[in-house]
């Protein structure tokens, strides 16, 4: 089992920049691909990047694509997110996950709860 928590979430206005962080409890945390994805207002959950264990390949969403930086530190079992140049679209609910294949799909085994991320223009 894995329980993973979110923190960093918040309020920044456009053009700002945000690191979320995702701390995940166990001792295997380097043995799994970790991903981040987000529920905008209204809309259903979609992936935002996503990091593979071993090499740390990542993937991006288009839509974050040169913006935001995901990366991992295995010794302090955390994901991280970093967003920057944020815009009012990237207004979410941003979720954690983390799963035993490298994919942008929804095929995580674990989740966290989530935090929030509001961008104002």
């Amino acid at each position: 089992q894995v329980q993973l928590v979110e923190s960093g979430g918040g309020f920044m206005q456009a053009g700002g920049s945000l690191r979320l962080s995702c701390e995940a409890s166990g001792r295997t945390f380097s043995s799994y691909s970790m991903g981040w994805f987000r529920r905008p207002p209204g809309k259903n959950r979609h992936v935002v990047a996503v990091i593979s264990a071993g090499d740390g390949t990542t993937y991006y969403a288009d839509s974050v694509k040169g913006r935001f930086i995901i990366s991992r530190d295995n010794a302090k079992n955390t994901v991280y997110l970093q967003m920057n140049s944020l815009k009012p679209d990237d207004t979410a609910v941003y979720y954690c996950a983390a799963g035993e294949i490298f994919t942008a799909s929804e095929a995580y085994s674990y989740w966290g709860q989530g935090t929030q991320v509001t961008v104002s223009s």
